[in-house]
């Protein structure tokens, strides 16, 4: 029985087709890592969980998926740009050489048409579909993490990611806008809550990798102060988070008791943690320890807001004074 013969051609079109989606997907991939993504699903965890509770647990889901997406891209616009400014000093570094722009699989030029373009899809996207004040203040944090943490403070301050760390505070006052039209005292105590977790997780990492940070000048206070000064500063910002978590039990009192003992634990928790890099300041892997526990404790903060915000759940502390029977006055 005689074989057919086939074309040689046939698979020559076969690898143009396949090397063709290779490069689509590297290409989507390029971009996708120029928005540092990882980063941007914690800041969502906040927005949705403010969500959650200016809703009081009944926000609407279409509200929700939009104000999420919206502050998502607004996000990767801002770490574009971020990503953008500080090729020169990515290039050097050994984590962060890999990126798009400084391998050159990334023009500069192109990634700033791309930041643009989210910027402009984040902000349409959000004074639609939420409202304008939501919107712009999502335009206010890429305008803050770029111009005063990216430029001005990333390179001449150590206390840059104190100052310039407002932004990653930003989403929670997105979602809060989003579902009531205004910001309210417990929208501000949501934004000072992140501001006051960043510098303890920032600096854990920067604990971490402080020698890369040392070789480009960027002055990181580990590089500039000593891993000693950071751990005493570690220490001091975790001390503040359990007394700052707490304003939304009171005098906010838009969470509970389920809240407030999870926020408590939780606190007390980081405290522990950063305790421990203070006797050992140097030692990477207790400030590696204390930079994964930091995500862990904003995620199960915000999941602790949720759980409170469903009604069968939320017990006000004056509703517990009143199931106790104990004076007002006590």
């Amino acid at each position: 029985m005689q074989e057919t013969a086939i074309p040689e051609t046939i698979f020559a079109e076969a690898d143009r087709s396949n090397q063709s989606a290779r490069d689509w997907r590297n290409v989507i991939q390029d971009y996708t890592e120029l928005t540092k993504p990882r980063i941007i699903v914690l800041l969502l965890i906040t927005t949705a969980g403010a969500m959650w509770i200016a809703s009081k647990g009944q926000v609407d889901g279409l509200l929700m998926l939009t104000t999420v997406l919206g502050g998502a891209i607004a996000a990767a616009s801002a770490n574009a740009i971020n990503c953008l400014y500080d090729r020169d000093i990515d290039a050097k570094m050994e984590r962060t050489s890999w990126r798009p722009i400084p391998s050159g699989r990334i023009s500069p030029l192109q990634a700033l048409i791309f930041a643009i373009a989210l910027a402009m899809i984040s902000f349409t996207l959000l004074a639609v579909c939420a409202n304008l004040l939501a919107a712009c203040l999502a335009m206010s944090g890429i305008a803050i993490y770029v111009g005063v943490y990216t430029i001005w403070l990333k390179r001449s301050s150590t206390q840059n990611i104190v100052i310039g760390g407002a932004a990653g505070a930003i989403p929670p006052l997105v979602g809060w806008a989003a579902v009531t039209g205004e910001l309210s005292w417990a929208a501000w105590v949501l934004f000072a809550i992140i501001f006051v977790w960043t510098p303890p997780h920032f600096w854990a990492l920067a604990l971490m990798i402080r020698d890369e940070y040392a070789k480009v000048g960027v002055p990181m206070l580990p590089v500039v102060k000593g891993a000693e000064v950071t751990a005493n500063q570690i220490l001091v910002y975790t001390l503040l988070i359990i007394p700052v978590s707490l304003l939304l039990v009171y005098p906010c009192n838009v969470m509970g008791l389920v809240y407030g003992f999870s926020a408590i634990a939780l606190g007390a928790t980081f405290i522990y943690k950063a305790t421990q890099l203070l006797k050992e300041p140097s030692d990477r892997n207790i400030a590696r320890s204390v930079f994964k526990y930091s995500i862990l404790y904003l995620a199960l903060l915000c999941v602790a807001m949720g759980i409170d915000s469903l009604p069968s759940a939320h017990i006000s502390s004056q509703q517990a004074i009143a199931l106790l029977k104990i004076p007002s006055s006590f």
